[in-house]
């Protein structure tokens, strides 16, 4: 890609964030904050790769956002060096963040689902998880006397513990409705795992507000989650052709693509192993 490309597609990254980031949870006043660290194993054919991020869990009187720590961090870097004034912004620190793309608000009646595909935000809504099994056994996990739960979702069998010291009907991911906060939730595979591991004392949270920006959910278009899986293949699949028109040429080796391609298609592991 040539540097006046390179220029172009600055100015809108730097049009689009400037814009957006003033678009704050003004009317969620923060309860709770909770980090959870995922830990899963994405591919089948690695077993041995473990793939670990931290994840917010952020609960105002009538929501709860869950989102990756290191969006978050992009957040706060990015309006640093916004607010600094300078003509170039230095995004050396960001382009290092990884994170998951996904954010999800949680509710008593439902969860929504937004991602972003190329510049599009998409959404979907689905009813909260209400076929729980609650089991009578207890356990003690990171100082926390904990219940024990159940539920078949998408796929995988889950087994959480959750406490109701601390009552707040959310957890991790799309997991929530039991009668309190969800402090550890494993697939019996164990191919994936959240556990809280860090808390925030609510005397600590008296005035402040949920620092999710509105840009992850804002404005969205609504879909459904096929119809979010599809539009994601069919970007990516684009993706290759818009570029090349723009002058970018990719390295392509014809024998090796295809035999790596379908090595990552036999092992993808995904949390979600049905519609």
């Amino acid at each position: 890609m040539n540097s006046k490309k390179c220029k172009i597609l600055k100015i809108i990254f730097l049009l689009f964030f400037s814009l957006s980031f003033s678009q704050t949870s003004k009317n969620d006043s923060l309860r709770g904050k909770f980090t959870y660290l995922l830990q899963c194993k994405p591919n089948s054919l690695s077993p041995d790769y473990v793939y670990k991020e931290l994840f917010s869990l952020q609960i105002s009187d009538r929501r709860a956002f869950f989102i990756s720590e290191n969006k978050l961090k992009f957040d706060s870097l990015f309006t640093t060096e916004y607010n600094k004034g300078n003509a170039k912004i230095d995004l050396t620190n960001l382009s290092s963040l990884k994170s998951s793309s996904y954010v999800i608000i949680q509710t008593n009646d439902d969860f929504k689902y937004y991602t972003t595909v190329g510049m599009t935000l998409l959404t979907y809504t689905t009813p909260i998880i209400d076929k729980w099994n609650l089991i009578d056994e207890t356990k003690v996990i990171n100082s926390i006397v904990c219940e024990k739960a159940e539920v078949r979702y998408k796929g995988r069998d889950w087994i959480a513990w959750y406490s109701t010291q601390i009552p707040f009907p959310y957890g991790p991911y799309k997991f929530s409705g039991l009668p309190g906060l969800i402090v550890k939730i494993t697939d019996r595979t164990g191919d994936y795992d959240f556990e809280l591991v860090r808390s925030i004392p609510s005397s600590k949270l008296k005035g402040k507000l949920v620092s999710v920006s509105g840009i992850y959910y804002k404005n969205a278009k609504i879909t459904t989650s096929k119809d979010l899986i599809e539009a994601k293949e069919n970007f990516k699949a684009n993706a290759k052709h818009e570029f090349e028109s723009m002058g970018t040429q990719f390295f392509n080796d014809q024998k090796e693509k295809p035999r790596k391609n379908e090595t990552r298609k036999n092992g993808f592991n995904p949390i979600e192993l049905e519609d």
